[in-house]
């Protein structure tokens, strides 16, 4: 299928088209379906489609129930309902038995401009990280988003999926294989590591090539899986060097950056700092870049945290 640049409008046409070849697949939705773009599945499956309300704890106990009849559930709505509203539905019906459900967490992280805080989600990874049995997964973008989703129809255990509202540049290899758990280095470097998911990935290229004028040699890796976190690849991608900034739109605390940390502690690293949303909520915006600028998840705050961690690893 051909990617779209909107990450949304991906995601919602992938979906018909793995229901096509799938007739175990079933979405659910919570009143948000033409955003969510879980719409598109409703005018192709009717049958199939769920539309649940503003109902986001019985959504998910709906789906439970569908995964244990051999379904394969995909539940929608914006990532701060979906991760905040039904928590104990999705920690003691699909998690606990480790049900074969997929969360669509759409509108993510500041994504979602114009509404504010409300509707902005900075906990989500934390949220759904903390969680025994759930898979994380943010793709950089569309392409990334189609083949992660081929991956969810055989994948064990329930899954969280974070969609972004925008459209984003194709960055993935478009021939290149993918697996959950893989780490796709987008650009080699030898002084800096520059890791990222989601939107931070693109802004960490940009990040690179500030600091390639300044004559820093900066190695961009795309960590779309959170968790699980491939741990041995992540530690030989950071071999060598001597700074590692950790980019994501999230809160800096339980997000990419924690999951990086836990699976570095035990080994010798370099220096690591985080680049994230700095434990506060969201605000309104006229525009996307207009948010990203206010809380410092740009390429230059990216460059600017590399480079201070490199002038302190020369003392």
């Amino acid at each position: 299928m051909k990617p779209h640049p909107n990450m949304r409008e991906t995601y919602g046409l992938t979906l018909v088209e793995l229901a096509r070849e799938n007739r175990d697949i079933v979405a659910l939705e919570a009143d948000l379906g033409k955003s969510t773009r879980s719409v598109l599945f409703q005018e192709a499956f009717p049958d199939r489609y769920f539309q649940m309300g503003i109902a986001e704890q019985n959504m998910a106990a709906t789906a439970a129930g569908l995964a244990l009849v051999g379904k394969i559930p995909f539940i929608h709505s914006f990532a701060v309902f979906v991760a905040g509203r039904a928590f104990d539905q999705l920690r003691t019906t699909i998690c606990i038995p480790s049900l074969k459900v997929r969360i669509c967490g759409s509108s993510c992280g500041f994504s979602d401009f114009g509404d504010g805080k409300t509707h902005q989600s900075v906990e989500d990874v934390a949220i759904m990280r903390s969680l025994p049995n759930m898979s994380v997964l943010s793709p950089m973008d569309s392409i990334e988003t189609i083949k992660m989703m081929e991956c969810l129809i055989d994948w064990p255990g329930p899954v969280y999926i974070r969609i972004n509202r925008s459209d984003l540049p194709f960055l993935f290899p478009a021939d290149e294989p993918y697996h959950i758990g893989k780490i796709t280095k987008l650009r080699d470097g030898s002084d800096v590591a520059l890791l990222a998911a989601g939107v931070m990935v693109s802004r960490s290229l940009e990040a690179a090539g500030i600091l390639a004028e300044k004559g820093i040699s900066a190695r961009v890796l795309n960590l779309s899986t959170i968790k699980p976190m491939n741990r041995g690849g992540l530690i030989e991608a950071v071999i060598g060097v001597r700074a590692i900034v950790v980019s994501e739109e999230h809160n800096i605390v339980g997000g990419l950056g924690g999951a990086v940390l836990e699976a570095l502690r035990a080994v010798p690293h370099a220096p690591v700092e985080l680049v994230g949303i700095k434990d506060c909520f969201g605000m309104s915006a006229t525009n996307y870049d207009e948010i990203l600028a206010r809380f410092g998840l740009t390429g230059p705050a990216i460059a600017g945290a590399a480079m201070d961690l490199l002038r302190v690893s020369r003392h």
